[in-house]
């Protein structure tokens, strides 16, 4: 697609939204169906740091330290198969931090599902919503998330199923990537772009927010570089409603394709505003938890799409319903992550493999993070990543790896006080 054929609003948003509406129909799992004779007999949580590449502005810890904090959640059943999920917190993105989640897990989320049925996934989540109140919406998702991401990866297991087969779909794949460009000043902005084009990236996202001007120039070289790759402007919450207006139209006019997270989900106006005045595609991404919001939000015209994140979202579960749903109003979708690493990454790529995203996605985990929990680490080759096969979530854990990642992250702790 060359610079005088870009996507237009309508063109993109019909791309996006092509998948046959029978594809998302509601379905319950497989497994789920039928009632399992084993029980959750154990929830173990282990919190880490996962060592980081290069910057990126939400890594920076309260305490002085760097590096991805996550919750790594051991769910295990009384016959002795093992679910694994992982929690992804930032204090600096959202309210959850690797305190708060773990403590959540341990002690309220988790003993919730303590001899419970590890296929009733539905019925698991209905006992973690009362275990803790929601505020706006359900309360401590990214905590949930790693509860979930275990739960769908035991089930998975027990049933001998990938997360697609549960589903009823295929399970897709590969997942095309963009690289995220997050720099601190112009000058970083080839260098960023020349480290994801040597492995293999065409496609890119820009972080944006709270300099119309900056940002724009941004997207003007990021473009001029690569003048046929999708380029998706992520502002996460940072403009002001005006200024949002005048970045909408500047962005458009540098080159971008999207823009995701303009403003707080809280300015429902603005957001209103935004697409009304349809200089770009509007994405909305944080506040956005459960399909209630979404759609509420969409029925007061607020948005053209959603950026996907299960560990956003209270996990698969409710990600998987919006992902339906957006289908059902015919808007568009995108998939995206919490700069995830490797165990959440697998629950991401199963659920974008399974409903077959079109567009790259912003999964930006194994761009700034080293290292992995993994008997075998995921596939991430040429700016693609290969889609898990196997029950649940697809990958086998390797519990040496978490110990020392535990054991690191202890250490550094020490060093620290």
């Amino acid at each position: 697609m060359s610079t005088t054929d870009r996507w237009t609003r309508r063109r993109f948003l019909g791309a996006s939204a092509a998948v046959p509406l029978g594809c998302w129909a509601t379905k319950s799992s497989a497994a789920e169906r039928e009632p399992s004779r084993v029980k959750i007999d154990r929830i173990e949580v282990f919190p880490v740091r996962y060592p980081t590449v290069g910057y990126f502005k939400f890594f920076q810890g309260q305490d002085g330290s760097y590096g991805r904090p996550a919750v790594i959640v051991k769910l295990s059943a009384d016959d002795g198969t093992i679910g694994w999920g992982q929690a992804v917190p930032s204090h600096t993105w959202s309210y959850e931090t690797l305190e708060t989640d773990t403590i959540a897990i341990r002690d309220y989320l988790g003993p919730t599902l303590i001899g419970r049925d590890p296929l009733d996934i539905s019925g698991a989540h209905a006992a973690m919503d009362k275990a803790l109140a929601p505020s706006f919406t359900t309360g401590m998702p990214i905590a949930r998330a790693g509860l979930d991401f275990a739960l769908h990866d035991l089930a998975g297991k027990l049933a001998g199923k990938s997360l697609a087969e549960m589903w009823g779909l295929s399970r897709g794949g590969p997942i095309l990537l963009s690289w995220t460009v997050n720099p601190q000043s112009l000058d970083e902005v080839d260098k960023l772009i020349d480290d994801g084009w040597q492995r293999g990236y065409r496609n890119f996202n820009i972080k944006v927010a709270p300099d119309p001007a900056f940002d724009a120039e941004l997207a003007r070289r990021v473009r001029r570089r690569v003048p046929e790759g999708f380029l998706w402007a992520d502002a996460n919450g940072g403009y002001a409603p005006d200024s949002a207006l005048e970045a909408a139209v500047k962005l458009a006019d540098a080159g971008c394709d999207v823009l995701e997270a303009p403003l707080r989900p809280n300015r429902i106006r603005g957001y209103q505003a935004l697409k009304k005045q349809g200089a770009l595609p509007i994405f909305m991404d944080e506040g956005v938890v459960t399909p209630v919001e979404l759609e509420e939000f969409i029925r007061l015209g607020m948005l053209d799409g959603m950026a996907m994140k299960p560990s956003r979202c209270g996990g698969l579960a409710s990600n998987k319903r919006q992902i339906e749903l957006v289908g059902e109003y015919g808007l568009a979708w995108l998939g995206s992550g919490l700069s995830d690493p490797d165990i959440s990454l697998a629950a991401h790529l199963a659920l974008y493999g399974a409903f077959g995203l079109k567009k790259p996605a912003a999964l930006n985990g194994p761009q700034f993070l080293d290292g992995s929990v993994l008997s075998r680490p995921l596939v991430i080759r040429d700016g693609f990543a290969e889609v898990p096969r196997g029950p649940g979530l697809g990958v086998e854990v390797d519990e040496g790896k978490v110990a020392e990642l535990v054991r690191r992250a202890q250490a550094a702790k020490k060093t620290r006080t």
